[in-house]
Parts: structure tokens; sequence; C-alpha cells
């Protein structure tokens, strides 16, 4: 198992901690990452745009004049493309720009992207991080002492509202929750600050062995409580 040194906010060492194989272990597999960025930014993408057909514009649907006889060019609505304020043809409508991607696969990416982050050295896990006050100059100075700079992932509970609100205004860093950490995260940022209590939450989410287990556990309780209802009907 690798392992990495606990350090304070004052970057002075507590402790040691062991990370998990299963998730801080892996090979590095670019193809995969690349087909779960690819899949997040296409998530990110709106696809609220739309324009208006000729059945949705305003205006009468009656013929404005009969079809032959008047020397003027045939024509059936005032709503056809051809008339100025006349619907649009193929233009753009709403779509799903979501991209499916397996929740093995997900997991699989951001296993392989912290795994590279703990080879390269950029991983640090401090022991808690606890600013006295709500402060943007503590929260840069405890990642001064810690070495830390350019872009930044912190990943500690959500629950810390001293660290969010104090690192909001830092450009370059960004404060998530373990449960919020996704490929694009690790990969975008350079450096990842994990607290001891986020390391560990992170492994149970992210082990193979420990979620085909809970999914079992799982469908355990759900086939119990069908037989429970079938035995009660």
């Amino acid at each position: 198992m690798p392992t990495v040194k606990v350090r304070n906010l004052k970057n002075e060492e507590v402790g040691d901690f062991e990370l998990s194989d299963a998730v801080f272990g892996v090979e590095l597999n670019e193809s995969l990452i690349h087909a779960a960025v690819k899949a997040y930014l296409a998530g990110a993408r709106q696809g609220t745009v739309g324009t208006k057909t000729r059945g949705d514009v305003s205006g009468s649907g009656k013929k404005l004049w009969k079809q032959k006889g008047t020397g003027r060019a045939r024509i059936a609505s005032i709503r056809s493309p051809l008339w100025k304020g006349g619907g649009n043809v193929h233009g753009p409508q709403p779509r799903d720009w979501s991209q499916p991607l397996p929740k093995k696969m997900r997991r699989g990416a951001l296993r392989s992207a912290l795994s590279e982050r703990l080879r390269e050295g950029n991983l640090v896990v401090v022991e808690e991080f606890v600013l006295g006050q709500p402060k943007t100059k503590e929260f840069i100075g405890a990642l001064s002492a810690l070495g830390v700079e350019g872009k930044t992932l912190v990943v500690d509970t959500i629950d810390n509202d001293n660290l969010l609100l104090a690192s909001r205004n830092v450009k370059g860093a960004k404060v998530v929750g373990a449960g919020g950490v996704n490929i694009y995260d690790v990969l975008y940022h350079e450096k990842l600050v994990m607290s001891r209590s986020a390391a560990e939450q992170l492994q149970a989410q992210l082990d193979p062995k420990k979620a085909s287990a809970a999914a079992a556990t799982e469908e355990g309780e759900a086939g119990e409580e069908n037989t429970q209802e079938e035995e009660a009907a």
C-alpha cells in the first residue's frame, strides 16, 4: 500500500496514512480518462438553444390570396420561412448533449487520475483543514505553508464553513466534498490537498470491493422487502 505523510497546516509531519492500492495504486489509463472527461464536458452543455419553426411563430394560417390568376407568386401562409417574420428552417432545437458512461468506467477513470497525482507527488494529506476565521488571508497562508502553488483542489467536508468562505475569492482554488470529486477537477487542478477524513471517505466510495459489497447488500435488502410484501399479501 502507498503511504503518505500526514501534515498539519504548518507543514509539520504528524503521522502516516496508508492509501488503498485499489484506489491510489492504479495504472494510468489515458483512454478511459479521455472518455470520462469527454462525458463530463458533454453533460455540462445546456442545450437550451431553440428557434421557432413555422408552426411556432405567430400569424394567421389563412391563405393570403387565391392560388391562380393574381399574377403573384403562390403563397400558403404568412408564417412561411420565405417571408419576413416567418419561421426558421432546420434551426437548432433543444437537445440533451449528455453522453452516458457506465458508473464503473467513471470510477475507474477517477481512480487512475488520483493514482497519477500521487505518483507525481502532487497529493498532500493534512490532518484537518481548520481555519480560525473565514479569512482569505488564512487560507492562502495555509496553502503557502504546505508549499502548494498554482491551481489547487481542496477536498474536505462540506460542513467546513470557514474553509468554504475563505476560499471563494482565491483564483485557481476550489473546495469540494469527498462526494463532489470529479475527473475534470482532478485533471484541471495541478495540486490535490485532502484532509484525512476526506481521503478515508473517498477510498470507501471508490474501492471496487466495498462498492460491490454495498450493492449486494442493497439488493439483498430489496429482495427481503419483496419477500415480506408477498408473504403479507
